[in-house]
């Protein structure tokens, strides 16, 4: 019998600003120069806070840290394509969006210490505690999206998650709800081509991960990761769009991870030195700063105020996340449940015996 064709799909792919700093004019999006201009500043505080906790965890004085060196330029596109009404849903590497959504940095370096307060945001923070266990979060993101929807609040949910996490069933299952109740969130995956060591084509033997999004009826378009205008027009739009009740989008963000997985890794033993080098040369921060200093509106003397600047504030946070007291010990049991169950009341009990003789 004939086969008749029952679905066809195509993934684009967005691309807007070049190695070089130059831009492709039918392409970029209507932004003003002061947004650019506070992209950029945001770009390199995210830096420099995370090449501090690098420092911090070397000296002893933090537990271990997932570096976010060269993925910059996805956390400040869709940071600042949200609003303070949307609610972000973080996998263990978005400090610098998390950073954008308002939680203190020095509430971040409390809980890559182990101290349970870092989870602890000010009222009014709309962002999730960091969820450590991989692919967990996105489920979390489909949730609020329908909580949201449920409540009828112009508002999205941003959900980030790594390339080695949609290999989970938690990843399938949550676009397959967001998809059938059409919930307002954006799944934003951080594609840096590896799960610790294991690199992408061993992953899936999808040419994209953005095509996903096809299997489970929604938009899904890959961008230029180290491109921040092709983040914020691709993130602005998929928002707009879950906002006015148009459903979920698939973001997948084409970057890469600069340094090690973590602290107690060692990237040099999987991956080689040209790789390395080739995404060093496409450096979102190098790239925007090109972007700027071809318009007159960067220039080395502006470069050194804002290191000072934020050398200040980096400090500041490094002495306000040092000044906390000691948490106590009743803190690793008490935010686990709303009412704290009878076996995990026990072994409080024993460890408070212990600590306290």
């Amino acid at each position: 019998m004939p086969r008749t064709r029952v679905y066809e799909a195509i993934t684009e792919r967005l691309e807007i600003l070049d190695l070089e700093g130059s831009v492709d004019q039918a392409l970029m999006p209507r932004i003003d120069d002061e947004r650019v201009l506070a992209m950029y500043r945001d770009m390199v505080r995210m830096r420099a806070f995370d090449d501090k906790a690098l420092k911090l965890q070397r000296q002893g004085r933090m537990g271990t840290w997932p570096p976010i060196r060269g993925q910059e330029a996805v956390q400040v596109g869709v940071g600042h394509a949200m609003t303070e009404a949307d609610w972000l849903i973080p996998a263990f590497r978005e400090h610098g969006v998390m950073l954008l959504k308002g939680v203190p940095g020095h509430l971040i370096y409390a809980f890559w210490s182990g101290d349970e307060r870092g989870s602890c945001f000010p009222e009014g923070v709309r962002c999730f505690p960091v969820a450590v266990p991989v692919g967990s979060q996105w489920q979390h993101g489909a949730g609020v999206g329908l909580s949201l929807k449920l409540r009828g609040e112009a508002a999205a949910a941003v959900v980030f998650g790594g390339d080695g996490s949609t290999s989970e069933g938690d990843f399938h299952e949550a676009l397959n709800c967001a998809g059938v109740f059409q919930v307002p969130t954006v799944f934003v995956i951080q594609n840096n081509q590896w799960a610790i060591s294991i690199p992408l084509h061993r992953q899936t033997a999808s040419a994209t991960l953005a095509q996903k999004a096809h299997a489970y009826g929604i938009p899904g378009l890959q961008v230029d990761g180290n491109d921040v205008f092709a983040v914020w027009s691709a993130a602005s739009e998929a928002l707009e769009r879950a906002r006015s009740g148009g459903g979920p989008t698939l973001i997948e963000a084409v970057t890469y991870r600069i340094g090690d997985h973590t602290t107690a890794d060692d990237a040099s033993r999987y991956r080689s030195d040209e790789e390395v080098a080739t995404w060093r040369a496409r450096d979102p921060v190098v790239r925007l700063r090109r972007y700027l200093e071809a318009r007159s509106q960067w220039d080395d003397g502006r470069e050194a105020e804002l290191a000072e600047q934020i050398h200040a504030w980096v400090d500041e946070q490094v002495q306000a996340f040092e000044a906390m007291p000691p948490q106590s010990p009743e803190d690793l049991f008490t935010h686990m449940y709303g009412e704290t169950p009878p076996h995990l009341k026990e072994q409080m009990a024993a460890l408070l015996e212990e600590v306290r003789g």
